[in-house]
């Protein structure tokens, strides 16, 4: 009987190919339970097998590892969705498998409940107030004092995360995200929303795998609509203190959660030297950041994690020292993909690792400044952390995708990039 791993769904860009590969890496058959198939192209591409399934209820989850154990020995069960982490981890738990409390999870995946719980326990993050309603909203912002961010409760790649300078953009916002009921995949959203205090410094993030930092990661960010991360370096550029700092806040939030098995994506920003904790996401780092780290450091946090819910263990190599920068293609404006470049000139650049388009001609562009903007990424290293961003700059505008304006069939100019 062959061992399987089963996915809950997965991440439509980014690792969720990733993870069906490094499953059969170790010699493990994948499985992907999902509502809706199409979605995910790399099935047929990989030729893993997808079971209908309502994913979005845990007795339909468990019932699907239940039917497959009697073809193959089920041996984890695991998301690279973040939407899904507290699913996956109640079906590995109701079928003794390694894995994360699932309460635990479904609690950290609110955000209100990542705030009372940070405060509770002195972790630095941002003042706040929950509101369930426009007026309740601009009340908080007017307590915590303008600009302040508005954010749905629980959603995740910067969906519905603005920053707000009046009170008329908060009420209008708060309006927008709770007339949103459902989410990308048509789960309920809660009704409420989180009022924050802006956060004025520069952003990282903190990888963490089963309690141990892995990396500290610069991110850069396009906030003219919200907060789209156009590029990623491995590992940050800050000093060793710093580092330390970043470091310890994070694990003092994942503490503060409870969480202590698997991987976390912890998001900071460094406010006067001092780091506060923007919010924790119970999962692997989205954005390609584990590809970057692979190529950084060859550490595979991929594998490492797949082999953890398998309950295996890995051999851990010491890693190398180069850095790596990654790049997004960006719209520079609304309209309609004309033209789409091969990313071949930009491969042939050195340093760059990967290079790719998503876009496809006809898509239409409406831009939300979340990860659903982005069009196409490179990947570069170099002996430095300046050369690999070199690289992954110069590499990014190869990828030149052109977009005519809505209403326009003509290619825009200047259309296509990123702005780190």
């Amino acid at each position: 009987m062959r061992e399987a791993m089963v996915f809950v769904e997965s991440n439509t860009t980014g690792t969720g190919r990733i993870f069906a590969e490094r499953a059969r890496d170790l010699g493990l058959v994948p499985h992907l339970l999902t509502a809706d198939a199409s979605r995910y192209p790399y099935l047929a591409e990989l030729d893993v097998v997808g079971h209908d399934c309502e994913t979005g209820s845990l007795p339909a989850v468990v019932a699907a590892c239940r039917s497959l154990a009697r073809t193959h020995r089920v041996v984890g069960v695991t998301t690279s969705s973040e939407l899904y982490v507290a699913t996956a981890a109640g079906a590995a738990r109701a079928l003794d498998l390694p894995g994360e409390d699932p309460a635990l999870l479904a609690a950290a995946r609110s955000k209100a409940v990542q705030r009372q719980r940070f405060a509770a326990c002195g972790v630095p993050s941002p003042d706040f107030r929950s509101a369930t309603s426009p007026a309740e909203a601009v009340a908080g912002a007017e307590r915590l004092g303008l600009p302040v961010v508005v954010k749905p409760i629980s959603r995740s790649g910067s969906i519905g995360v603005r920053r707000c300078d009046s009170s008329e953009q908060v009420a209008a916002h708060t309006a927008t995200l709770l007339a949103t009921t459902a989410d990308e995949r048509g789960r309920p959203l809660q009704a409420s929303v989180l009022v924050e205090s802006y956060l004025a410094g520069p952003e990282f993030s903190v990888e963490v795998l089963d309690g141990e930092v892995r990396a500290v990661v610069t991110k850069h960010l396009d906030q003219s609509r919200g907060f789209l991360e156009v590029g990623h370096d491995v590992p940050a550029d800050v000093d060793a203190r710093t580092g330390a700092r970043l470091a310890d806040a994070a694990l003092a939030a994942l503490a503060a959660l409870g969480l202590r098995w698997g991987a976390a994506h912890v998001e900071l920003r460094l406010v006067d030297g001092r780091p506060f904790v923007v919010e924790v996401n119970p999962r692997l780092a989205g954005g390609m950041i584990p590809q970057a780290l692979l190529a950084a450091t060859g550490e595979d946090l991929v594998a490492e994690l797949v082999a953890t819910a398998a309950g295996r263990r890995t051999v851990r190599h010491p890693p190398g020292r180069a850095y790596a920068s990654i790049r997004f293609v960006v719209p520079a404006h609304d309209g309609e993909v004309t033209a789409v470049p091969d990313p071949a000139a930009a491969l042939a650049l050195p340093g760059v690792v990967t290079a790719a388009v998503t876009a496809r001609p006809g898509r239409a562009i409406v831009r939300q400044g979340t990860f659903l903007d982005r069009l196409g990424h490179v990947i570069a290293t170099g002996r430095t952390r300046r050369e690999a961003a070199e690289r992954a700059e110069r590499a990014v505008r190869e990828l030149r995708i052109d977009v005519a304006p809505a209403g326009d069939r003509r290619p825009s100019a200047d259309s296509g990039g990123g702005r780190p």
